[in-house]
C-alpha cells in the first residue's frame, strides 16, 4: 500500500471553531477518503497550537490558570472535528511534554549545529493576533490587515533564525516544483515575497514577554521557543519525531499540507528553510485555501462575526454544509456564507438537482421492478484530474452536470409513458448513471453516497425518503417547486 500522510493546519485554541475552519477539515477529509478509497495507507492530523501570547491573553481575560483554559478549549476543537464527522488519527497538543516538546527541541538542535541559529537584540512592530512582527509598508492605517489591531512596538534580545541562507535554494525548489505550491496565485505570491528578499527573523521569546508559557530553548529556560517554530514542528512531533524515530520515518515527509493563505509564508517559506536547515525532508506539497467571509468580511474569532458550525449542522444537516463549503468556494479565491446563499445553493442542487433524480429514478424503477447492476469501482478520470488539482468546487459542478445530463435524459425518453419492455434499458441506463455519480460523490459527500449505492444496489430497487427535503422560503413556501414525477 502507498501511505498518504496529510495535516489540516494548527489552531489557536485562544478562541473557539467557527463555520469557517470547517472548509479546510471538509478539505482534508475529501482528499484523505479520495486516497482510502484509491487504497492508500492514510494518515490525518492535525492539533493544538498552545504556546501562543495570545492564549495567555485569553485565560487571564477569563481568569482562569493557563493549562485549566487550555485543556478545555482544546477539547472542543478536537471534538468539533468529530462532530463535524472528519476522524482525526492524530491530535497533537503543543503543551504535550511528552510527544512535542523532544521534537521541538531537537529541531533546534539539529538548525543550531548547522549554524542557523544566533542571538542578537531586536526591536520591531508586533502583531499578537499574527503572531509575527509587521513592517510599516505591511500595515494598512498603522493597523494589521487581517486583524484591524495596532502592533506592539516592543524591543529584547532573541535568538534568530539564518532565513536569508536560503532564498535561492527555495526560490530554486518551489520553481522546480520540488515543492508543490498549490493554486497557482498562491504559489506566484510566494516566489515574488521570497525573490524581494528574506530577511532573518526572531525564533525565540522571553520568558518575561511569553509568560513562561512555552517549550524552552534548549540550554537558556530564560528564553521560550517562539511559537511558529515549535507549532510547525506538531506536523512531526505527533507522528514521532523526537520520541518515536521508526513512526516518524514511516510517515515523514507529509504529502500534503493544507492551510490558509493567511499562513502562506510560515508554511512555504520558514517551514522548508527549517527542515533544510535540520537536514530533514520537505513536505510534498502545500495547499493554500482562501477566507470564508460573511457579507465580504472574513469569519474571525478576532472580528467577532462568528457562526457556530454546530448551529449550522443543527439547522441544514451535515452534508449540505460540507456541500456548501466544497462547492462554493474556490480554491484560489475567498468564498461568501450567508443563510440564504446556503438555502439557494441547498435547494437548487441538492433537493432539486441530486435528491429529485434519485427519488424519480428510484420510484420509476419500483413500479417497472428494476434490478440493480454492478456497483462501480473506479472513479471517472476527469474527476481525478480536478480532484488531483484539488479543484473541489469544479469537480462538484462536473458532477452536477452528470445530474442535469440525466435528468435531461428522463424528460426525452419519458418512462413513465412506455411500457415495461420499453422502460426497462432506459432505467437500466439511469441506475448505471446513478450509480457511478454516487460512487464519484463518495470522497465529497460520503453518508449520502452510501445511501445511494445502497438503494442502488438492492435486489429491487425501492423509492426511500428524501435524501434532502426542501428548505422554506422566509415567507414559508417551498422553494424549487414540487418533484417532477
Amino acid at each position: 500500500m502507498n501511505k498518504f500522510y496529510l495535516t489540516t493546519a494548527i489552531p489557536y485554541v485562544n478562541g473557539l471553531p467557527h463555520v469557517g475552519h470547517s472548509l479546510e477539515y471538509f478539505q482534508a477529509d475529501t482528499v484523505r477518503k479520495y486516497h482510502q478509497l484509491k487504497e492508500d495507507e492514510t494518515l490525518l492530523l492535525s492539533g493544538a497550537d498552545e504556546n501562543a501570547l495570545k492564549n495567555v491573553q485569553a485565560a487571564e481575560k477569563e481568569g482562569l490558570p493557563i493549562q485549566e483554559f487550555l485543556d478545555r478549549n482544546s477539547k472542543i476543537w478536537h471534538q468539533t472535528f468529530e462532530f463535524l464527522k472528519v476522524h482525526l488519527d492524530v491530535f497533537q497538543r503543543g503543551s504535550d511534554q511528552k510527544k512535542h516538546w523532544p521534537g521541538v527541541q531537537k529541531l533546534w538542535k539539529l538548525c543550531e549545529e548547522n549554524g542557523d541559529i544566533y542571538k542578537k537584540e531586536y526591536g520591531g512592530l508586533y502583531c499578537i493576533g499574527c503572531e509575527s512582527f509587521k513592517t510599516e509598508t505591511e500595515l494598512v492605517d498603522g493597523l494589521c490587515s487581517i486583524h484591524h489591531t495596532k502592533p506592539e512596538r516592543i524591543k529584547e534580545e532573541n535568538y534568530f533564525f539564518k532565513l536569508s541562507k536560503y532564498q535561492e535554494k527555495l526560490i530554486q525548489l518551489i520553481e522546480s516544483d520540488e515543492l508543490k505550491i498549490a493554486p497557482a496565485n498562491k504559489r506566484s505570491e510566494v516566489l515574488s515575497f521570497i525573490k524581494s528578499g528574506l530577511e532573518d527573523f526572531s525564533i525565540s521569546r522571553s520568558n518575561e514577554r511569553s509568560r513562561g508559557v512555552g517549550v524552552p530553548v534548549p540550554e537558556n529556560p530564560s528564553q521560550k521557543i517562539y511559537v511558529w517554530f515549535d507549532a510547525l514542528a506538531i506536523y512531526m512531533t505527533g507522528i514521532g519525531f523526537g520520541w518515536d524515530e521508526e513512526k516518524f520515518q514511516k510517515w515523514w515527509p507529509a504529502d500534503l499540507h493544507i492551510i490558509g493563505k493567511d499562513i502562506n509564508r510560515f508554511h512555504t517559506v520558514y517551514w522548508p528553510a527549517m527542515l533544510l536547515s535540520a537536514g530533514l525532508p520537505l513536505p510534498k506539497q502545500i495547499l493554500i485555501h482562501g477566507f470564508v467571509n460573511l457579507k465580504g468580511e472574513k469569519i474571525s474569532k478576532s472580528l467577532g462575526n462568528v457562526i457556530s458550525p454546530q448551529d449550522v449542522v443543527e439547522k441544514f444537516g451535515l452534508e449540505p454544509l460540507r456541500y456548501f463549503m466544497l462547492s462554493q468556494i474556490p480554491i484560489d479565491a475567498d468564498g461568501d456564507f450567508t443563510n440564504e446563499r446556503f438555502k439557494e445553493v441547498y435547494n437548487a442542487d441538492l433537493a432539486n438537482g441530486l435528491g429529485n433524480l434519485v427519488a424519480r429514478v428510484a420510484r420509476l424503477c419500483e413500479q417497472h421492478e428494476i434490478k440493480a447492476g454492478t456497483i462501480p469501482t473506479e472513479f471517472d478520470q476527469d474527476l481525478e484530474k480536478l480532484l488531483s488539482e484539488f479543484k473541489f468546487n469544479e469537480a462538484l459542478f462536473w458532477i452536477r452536470t452528470r445530474i442535469t445530463e440525466a435528468d435531461k435524459e428522463i424528460n426525452i425518453k419519458k418512462p413513465w409513458e412506455l411500457s415495461n419492455e420499453e422502460a426497462k434499458p432506459v432505467l437500466e441506463n439511469l441506475v448505471i448513471r446513478i450509480q457511478q455519480i454516487a460512487f464519484n460523490l463518495q470522497p465529497f459527500l460520503p453518508e449520502t453516497a452510501e445511501k445511494i449505492l445502497k438503494q442502488f444496489a438492492s435486489r429491487r430497487i425501492k423509492s426511500a425518503p428524501s435524501l434532502f427535503p426542501r428548505l422554506p422560503s422566509p415567507s414559508g413556501e417551498a422553494i424549487g417547486g414540487q418533484a417532477r414525477i
